[in-house]
Formats: C-alpha cells, structure tokens, sequence
C-alpha cells in the first residue's frame, strides 16, 4: 500500500485526486506544518527541501520501495505504474506534458505568491502584490483560452494535465477576488472536475486533513507562524 505524507496544500488536492482516478490503495500519513514536521531529519530524508507531499511506494521500480517528492513527479510517477491518464499518442502526452509543465513552473508559484502577498506580507509590498495578482489574472486568461478549444488540457482526454491544474484554479482565483464569471471555459472545466468520481472518492480526506491544519494553525505561535511561513528570525538573508 502506498504511504502518502501530506498536509493543507493545493498540491496535496492533487495527489489525492490522481489516487481516487487510479483507485490506487493507500495510507495517509498526515505531516503537521505548524508543529513544524517538514523539518524533521525523518522527513527530510523523504523531501530534501521539506515539502508536501511525498509518496512512498513500497512495491516501486525493481519491486523494492521507492520515493517520489514533489507532486508532478508524484503524478508522472503514479500514471506511468497504472499506464493511464498520460495521453494515448505521442502527440497527446506531448500536449498533456505541456500543460502539466506550466501549471508545475507557473501556475502554482504564481498563485501561491499572489496568495502570500495578499494575505501574509506586511504592508507596503504593494509592487509584489499586484505583481502576482497581474500574473495570476493572465493565467486565468490562458487557461481559459484553452478550456473554450478543448474539452480537457490535454485535448479531447481527461489526463493528470487536469488533476494538476484543478486544484489550483478551483478556489484560488475567488481568494485573490478573481471572479471566474468571465471566463466560460474555465467554469464549465471546474465544474465537470468536481462531479468526477475520483476527486470525489478522496475530497472528505482532504476536508479532514483542512479541519485539522487549521486548528494547529490556531493554536500556534507568532514564531511558529514564522518559521512555518521563513520570515521573521527565520529569513537566510
């Protein structure tokens, strides 16, 4: 059984996503940020950079255990053991894999950073801020370009270019006070993924995994926060 270690994070949404469209069998194994767990000597020997998710796959390549950090490799990783949702042709993956890159280098950090100067930067970042919210607005535009020529990312298939994409275009561009009214393609797409049966099958886990973060982040320190966030006497410059 595979052993996914997680915590509230978009990327988290992902993998879970990919395991219920597989119906792959596994184990959650939950990593409290707040408590600070990502930087444990355990866990940095699953992610050298401290992140989540991971996966470990006890019955990987050569049927020994195998570890795979970082969630698009987690999801290249999962569609190449159950030879799904990659694309069916050359072309296809080709498509799929481009739009699974750009969602890896730019759509989340993107987003994720638009998120973070709206909501944890001081005052006076205003160049930061409209910086991402500007780059979060154009990627919205071209992910709804897309959406209203083609039925999935990746073309006419549903491919784990979605899995990746969804959960950042689901409820970000409503936190950064991006209304999704303007853009067709991109409501009518988030609305077909959350009737899927595979986002489906895990989304409670996930809800669970939300309740629980919060309530650590609750109960934190204004030195957990920072060092949680690598501000305050955490900055490395």
């Amino acid at each position: 059984m595979l052993e996914l270690h997680a915590a509230t994070t978009p990327n988290t949404l992902k993998v879970l996503y990919m395991l219920g469209e597989t119906q792959l069998p596994f184990r959650l194994r939950r990593v409290r940020l707040y408590r600070h767990e990502q930087f444990s000597p355990a866990f940095r020997a699953l992610h050298p950079h401290a992140k989540v998710p991971v996966i470990v796959d006890p019955e990987g390549p050569g049927g020994g255990p195998h570890t795979v950090f970082e969630s698009g490799a987690i999801l290249l990783y999962l569609a190449g053991k159950t030879g799904r949702l990659l694309g069916e042709t050359p072309a296809a993956r080709s498509t799929v894999l481009q739009w699974l890159i750009l969602q890896v280098s730019t759509l989340g950090p993107m987003l994720g950073q638009a998120a973070h100067f709206g909501r944890a930067a001081p005052a006076g970042n205003d160049y930061g801020r409209r910086r991402y919210l500007s780059e979060a607005v154009r990627l919205c535009e071209t992910f709804d370009a897309r959406l209203r020529a083609a039925r999935f990312l990746g073309g006419d298939d549903f491919s784990i270019a979605d899995i990746a994409a969804f959960p950042w275009l689901w409820k970000h561009p409503g936190m950064l006070g991006i209304s999704t009214a303007d853009y067709p393609g991109l409501r009518r797409w988030i609305a077909e993924n959350e009737t899927r049966p595979g986002f489906l099958a895990h989304y409670e886990d996930y809800r669970e995994l939300v309740r629980l973060d919060r309530a650590d982040r609750d109960r934190a320190s204004e030195d957990d926060i920072d060092r949680f966030l690598g501000r305050g006497r955490y900055w490395r410059v």
